[in-house]
């Protein structure tokens, strides 16, 4: 996985000529763009116009939040509620989704070496952001979302789905309030009740080919159907309250 510190998808997509992955930097400052600073969602299908028109193969770039180069997200933008949007995206969109340490905790150091911070002495399995991560990354595994297409459901200025097989994202930059979108073309059935991974009581039934996305207070939701490979496996400490 190779480094090319830059923004510029014209300049770091020749280095996939050398190299069989990169990090995807234009889409971390995408990233940070859309959930750090409120851009519109739109900016991130743009971006992935511009990483096919210039990498041979965007599923081999390394997608990420934080990393050891960087402040923090945390540190520029304290609402975790943006934070797991952005996290949600990374772990489950086009690409190898790599997590910094410490992203699970919540911590917020800026520039290096204070996104360095010591692990040992703060790692806390019940924190909210480690059971969100923990939920999330059990879902990605049960339901294999990695091994299906990614495939873009809706874009506005403020909501942003997609789905990876039976597995349905739906994401939204705004904290204040409600957004909601009628999604088509989910993949899913007629009828077929979804369920999302966080709160196993929120369940919504496909009608007239529409999933009813309602998305409060810049809450995420991931929808799997009912009865599927991670409601068979999950257990109450994957759950959120």
């Amino acid at each position: 996985m190779g480094e090319c510190f830059n923004g510029n998808d014209a300049y770091v997509g020749p280095y996939q000529n050398y190299l069989t992955a990169l990090f995807n930097y234009p889409m971390y400052y995408t990233i940070r763009d859309v959930w750090m600073y409120g851009k519109s969602m739109r900016n991130i299908p743009n971006r992935w116009a511009t990483n096919n028109q210039n990498f041979h193969d965007v599923d081999a770039l390394g997608i990420f939040v934080d990393n050891h180069d960087n402040s923090r997200f945390l540190h520029t933008n304290s609402d975790q509620r943006l934070f797991k949007s952005a996290l949600t995206f990374a772990l489950t969109a086009r690409g190898i989704p790599f997590f910094y340490y410490g992203s699970e905790q919540g911590f917020a150091g800026g520039d290096d070496p204070y996104n360095r911070e010591v692990m040992w002495r703060n790692f806390d399995r019940t924190s909210d952001l480690f059971k969100f991560t923990q939920t999330l990354n059990k879902a990605r595994h049960a339901q294999g979302s990695y091994n299906n297409p990614f495939a873009e459901k809706w874009v506005d200025d403020q909501i942003y789905a997609f789905t990876r097989g039976k597995f349905f994202v739906g994401l939204t930059n705004n904290v204040y309030g409600q957004v909601h979108a009628d999604v088509p073309n989910t993949g899913f059935s007629e009828g077929e009740i979804l369920c999302n991974i966080f709160y196993a009581t929120d369940c919504i039934t496909i009608k007239n080919g529409l999933l009813g996305l309602y998305l409060n207070n810049g809450e995420v939701k991931v929808f799997v159907p009912k009865g599927s490979s991670f409601w068979a496996e999950k257990s109450s400490e994957f759950l959120a309250e």
